[in-house]
């Protein structure tokens, strides 16, 4: 019998475990370690935060999914993982030992990083649900007594996406509720233009979300080092391309939401050769810890490095489809491992990104997610908001149901020429 542990049920987590149980045999033993007893479908948080989705729209309780598929379930959350005696130690000091362990843990929020940052100081947060719902008590204190607003991301933020999105979601929200036009607002990033994404663009979001801004009437600065935050106002430091300080602000604010920078857990933080020193998982092109090579890293925990020297650090976001693609090639090297073979799989890192603004949005793919790419696509339009909803409909249906994906999903991803993992000769011929 071999025993595989899987640590995390976010989305990759979640997705890691279906995919990896499909491929153990009979007698092997999977486990998830997760904090908590239920799933959340972390993109359909901004909607929280407004007020047009409850917490329990978006929550799958694990227990009986697990369950169903013969999957074993700790609920009580990892507290140190000992790769060189192939155990985890849990929260409740009871170790599980493994054969082959998966790190899918997502990241840890780095909020202290600057002063009066978070939800439990002076800002919003849409990382986490209980953040979302408290942001949504926030909204509508803000519809109560309108005032200046503020959204974006800290100094060595890598996850743009889920802030433009919130940005457009709330002001579509604030025009719903006839406040939109006694809330100014203003998007302050890390990123050296907007559309950046940490990804130097994607298309020509660059474009597309400028003019949207423009339009929705949201101002921005860019290259911002926000530096600490106050009870209603937040300083930061408008740099120049080579660092050195062009202007310094203080924004007064009624309402803040700023993404964090993400850092490892303290389960796998500071484990020499694991972990670089932010604490991200070390992979190689199989997932694969160099140095310990049962050990596998897939989504937001695995370290990657930044896309080209930026005046503020920004990191690179791990995005959904990419983050499938690595459980894909993982769950098959752990497979090949077990039957006593070479892992071969290499994800693709394809990326599908849907942001919504609230009635429109903006669709990009990029394959691969990290340039220089094969394709190079973004778009805007009504469709992008009714996509959204369709995909987390989808979603939340089959991690339900205990599915990775359809066949109807594999069948359209196939048309539109969307692979998951780089074909086989194509690897051996790089």
């Amino acid at each position: 019998m071999v025993k595989v542990v899987s640590i995390g049920a976010g989305l990759g987590g979640i997705v890691m475990a279906y995919e990896m149980k499909d491929k153990l045999g009979r007698d092997d033993e999977l486990t998830v370690v997760h904090l908590g007893t239920s799933y959340s479908f972390v993109p359909s948080n901004p909607w929280v935060a407004v007020g047009w989705r409850k917490p329990a729209d978006i929550e799958v309780e694990l227990e009986p999914v697990f369950a169903r598929k013969g999957i074993k379930f700790r609920s009580e959350g990892a507290k140190r993982v000992h790769p060189q005696e192939n155990r985890v130690e849990l929260n409740d000091g009871t170790f599980l030992d493994y054969d082959y362990l998966i790190i899918a843990t997502g990241p840890d929020l780095a909020f202290e990083e600057v002063p009066g940052l978070g939800p439990e100081a002076n800002t919003q947060s849409i990382c986490m649900i209980d953040h979302a719902v408290q942001a949504k008590d926030a909204f509508d204190r803000l519809v109560a007594a309108p005032g200046p607003v503020i959204v974006g991301a800290a100094p060595g933020a890598s996850c743009f996406g889920p802030a433009y999105e919130f940005a457009f979601i709330l002001d579509t929200a604030l025009r719903k509720a006839k406040k939109r036009d006694q809330v100014p607002m203003t998007f302050v990033t890390p990123e050296p233009y907007i559309g950046h994404l940490g990804l130097d663009g994607v298309g020509d979001t660059k474009g597309l979300l400028e003019s949207a801004m423009r339009e929705h009437h949201i101002k921005w600065i860019t290259n911002a080092r926000v530096t600490r935050i106050e009870a209603d106002t937040m300083f930061l430091d408008e740099v120049n391309e080579d660092g050195t300080v062009k202007m310094q602000h203080e924004l007064p604010y009624a309402f803040s939401m700023l993404l964090p920078a993400f850092r490892g857990v303290p389960a796998v933080h500071g484990i020499e050769g694991l972990t670089n020193p932010r604490g991200f998982i070390n992979i190689d092109k199989h997932q694969q810890n160099p140095a310990y090579p049962n050990v596998f890293g897939v989504g937001v925990c695995v370290a990657i490095p930044p896309v080209g020297k930026t005046p503020i650090p920004v990191g690179v976001p791990k995005t959904g489809f990419m983050i499938e693609s690595m459980v894909t090639a993982t769950a098959e090297n752990v497979a090949a491992l077990i039957k006593g073979e070479a892992p071969r799989a290499v994800a693709t890192w394809n990326a599908v990104c849907l942001a919504d603004f609230g009635d429109e949005g903006i669709a990009f793919i990029a394959q691969p997610q990290i340039p220089p790419r094969n394709v190079n696509w973004s778009s805007s339009g009504r469709w992008v908001h009714a996509a959204k909803i369709g995909f987390e409909r989808y979603f939340l249906r089959k991690i339900r149901q205990g599915q990775s994906a359809t066949f109807y999903e594999n069948l359209v991803l196939d048309m539109l020429g969307i692979k998951k993992l780089k074909e086989i000769h194509m690897e051996a011929a790089e």
